[in-house]
């Protein structure tokens, strides 16, 4: 695991500008926290291009796994984020193949390096990991450039002065002297709905993210376009069975083989454990009930609050269970206060999650324990229906596919808004079954398309023009349905999240969290192999009898205690209502207020209305904002004032 960052100069510029050493050591060791154990750079004769990197050692510690990497004959050169952990296989297969020049021990960096020499750019094909790299042919002049099937690892870039510039985080192309910090208002305006700004946009304008499972080949003269190498139904096969045992059996032995691939690495390796179904599973199939002693790790809080309770002794319960070495934490309102600040420079734009908080303080619990590698539960629920938030929703997308005459639900749409409904859920999703749309729009949503017209300022409104993030689901949508051999309304619950909410808001929360004290995260649900068995099984063996999670509880029962599988599923979270609107409340009102009146976002009026309702969480998205736009963008916006 590491920082990544480059730049390639594939189209001439005025300015003469040559990529030297100061350039790009000011990009890289922007992200020391992601490589404290070595850094390097290397550029070519020509200085068109240059490749710099952090190093996390994980696999193979020797100097000569050292990054950027070169080919034997200094033809290609790699810089690597990431884990591919097949590749000691690959290596016997490319081995058996012919080739024999290599230059390290069991380095997965140089098995990325020669898998794209002798394959090109099918070896995405042959990975399984996580990884954002780039390759450097110098013999062709191009930079190849690709993301990880389900995005685990980030991948931004620009493009200025006729220059490519990317990295493992947008504060190193902030480095970039021809680069000046604007907010991207399309994006915000997305940011609002989801918490987070979907690829391939972000909150700065003018920088943009590969999306997930997408690759890109930069070349001279020619304009960067990305395209996808892999999406979440191209292998699946859906089951022709209703065999449960069959398809349990499955599940635990594809489970099995996922968790084993992420235990390798030559440092210590723990687990993140919450004492939930998820995080219980990874634990005992990691451990393997105590043959293999581990370390866990869990946060709690100071105290049992009305809108979050302490799972810690459930958690302990596991612990004891697989005889780990357990260690926790119980944070209390100072923590958040005092990690504000650098919570917001971590993120580089907002990841409106709370939950960023808890993910840090396990992260470094885990660091000041003496382990760098962790593995996380992230992608669970989203394959298996394990959300509360889902069943409401799920039952309402089945309700609108009845042949209900539209004339009846616009009518029924009329009434709530006479009733001054307007701003409601209910509204919201009513209007979407009225206009030929899925109910569902992810996981995550802060302010619906209504109280977003109200949110924001008039003269906010009217530069954007005519916008709806129904932009944004529809591309997904189409996508789903021209791929989806069964397009049942819970497969496309699952889609939809895998492709929005897991890696542009939980996935790069556990990343910027994890990596902001040097520790990597693994996620097995998430093994792309795991993901398309997953997604094979009928609709029918993931839900049952209202039950959620039910082939997943099904295939780990005996694996862990009853006392979890069947407990009600309260989720990784913070008290946001005690916490927001008591210590921290005084100060965020002042803050969000303050802004709504120097920039014009957003409508007084309506803030006060979030304020005197306590509406806790849409304040804390909102509040995000606001401190990334004091950090990053402060004197640089160019809508401080509207006319």
């Amino acid at each position: 695991m590491c920082g990544v960052a480059g730049s390639f100069q594939f189209q001439p510029s005025r300015n003469q500008f040559q990529i030297d050493e100061p350039y790009l050591i000011n990009m890289r060791d922007t992200m020391i926290h992601r490589g404290p154990d070595g850094c390097g750079l290397w550029i070519n004769n020509e200085k068109e291009v240059g490749l710099a990197h952090r190093r996390l050692s994980i696999i193979d510690l020797s100097e000569k796994a050292s990054q950027p990497m070169l080919s034997s004959d200094g033809r290609y050169a790699l810089t690597f984020n990431g884990e591919i952990y097949n590749h000691s296989e690959i290596k016997e297969e490319l081995i058996k193949l012919g080739i024999t020049d290599w230059q390290t021990d069991h380095s997965d960096t140089e098995v990325l390096l020669q898998s794209y020499i002798h394959w090109g750019e099918d070896c995405l094909n042959h990975f399984k990991g996580m990884f954002a790299f780039a390759i450097w042919d110098d013999q062709k002049k191009e930079l190849f450039v690709a993301r990880d099937r389900m995005g685990i690892k980030p991948l931004y870039y620009t493009i200025q002065d006729g220059r490519f510039v990317f990295a493992s985080e947008i504060k190193a192309l902030l480095k970039d002297p021809a680069y000046t910090p604007e907010v991207n208002e399309k994006a915000f305006y997305h940011f609002l709905s989801f918490l987070t700004t979907p690829a391939p946009e972000t909150l700065f304008k003018g920088i943009s993210k590969l999306p997930s499972g997408h690759k890109m080949l930069i070349k001279n003269g020619n304009e960067p376009t990305s395209e996808p190498y892999w999406d979440v139904f191209d292998n699946v096969k859906p089951m022709d069975t209703d065999d449960e045992e069959k398809i349990t059996k499955g599940t635990i032995e594809k489970l099995k083989k996922a968790v084993e691939y992420r235990k390798i690495g030559d440092v210590p390796v723990g687990v993140f454990l919450s004492g939930g179904i998820d995080s219980s599973t990874n634990a005992a199939l990691f451990s393997d009930k105590g043959k293999e002693k581990i370390k866990t790790f869990s946060i709690g809080y100071d105290s049992d609050y009305g809108s979050y309770k302490n799972e810690l002794h459930f958690a302990k319960e596991v612990a004891d269970l697989i005889k780990s070495d357990h260690f926790e934490k119980r944070l209390t309102v100072d923590d958040l206060l005092d990690f504000l600040p650098k919570m917001i420079e971590l993120q580089d734009e907002p990841i409106a999650d709370p939950v960023c908080v808890p993910v840090y303080y396990v992260s470094k619990l885990a660091r000041d324990n003496g382990v760098t590698v962790c593995q996380v539960g992230e992608g669970a629920d989203e394959l298996f229906w394990g959300y509360r938030s889902w069943q409401a929703k799920y039952y309402l997308a089945q309700l609108n596919d009845f042949p209900v005459p539209n004339i009846f639900k616009k009518g029924a749409l009329k009434l709530l808004k006479l009733s001054g409904k307007e701003k409601t859920e209910s509204y919201e999703l009513l209007r979407r079954g009225v206009e030929g749309q899925p109910v569902f729009w992810g996981g995550a949503e802060a302010f619906t398309e209504t109280q977003k017209q109200q949110l924001l300022s008039k003269e906010f409104k009217n530069r954007l023009g005519k916008i709806s993030s129904w932009d944004v689901v529809k591309t997904h949508f189409e996508k789903f349905k021209a791929t989806c051999k069964r397009p049942t309304n819970l497969n496309w619950m699952s889609y939809l999240d895998l492709k929005l909410r897991l890696p542009e808001l939980l996935l790069m929360r556990v990343d910027k969290m994890s990596m902001g004290v040097s520790l990597e995260a693994r996620v097995p649900f998430l093994d792309h192999e795991f993901i398309e068995y997953a997604m094979g099984i009928p609709t029918g063996k993931k839900t049952k009898r209202g039950i959620s999670k039910y082939i997943l509880k099904k295939a780990v029962r005996g694996l862990i205690p009853d006392k979890i599988i069947d407990r009600k599923k309260q989720g990784f979270g913070v008290p946001v209502h005690e916490w927001l609107l008591e210590r921290l409340g005084d100060e965020m009102k002042a803050e969000i207020r303050s802004f709504a009146k120097e920039t014009k976002y957003f409508n007084p009026e309506y803030i006060e209305g979030l304020i005197e309702q306590k509406k806790a969480n849409q304040l804390w998205y909102l509040y995000n904002f606001v401190l990334w736009h004091k950090t990053y963008i402060g004197n640089h916006s160019t809508t401080k004032e509207v006319s």
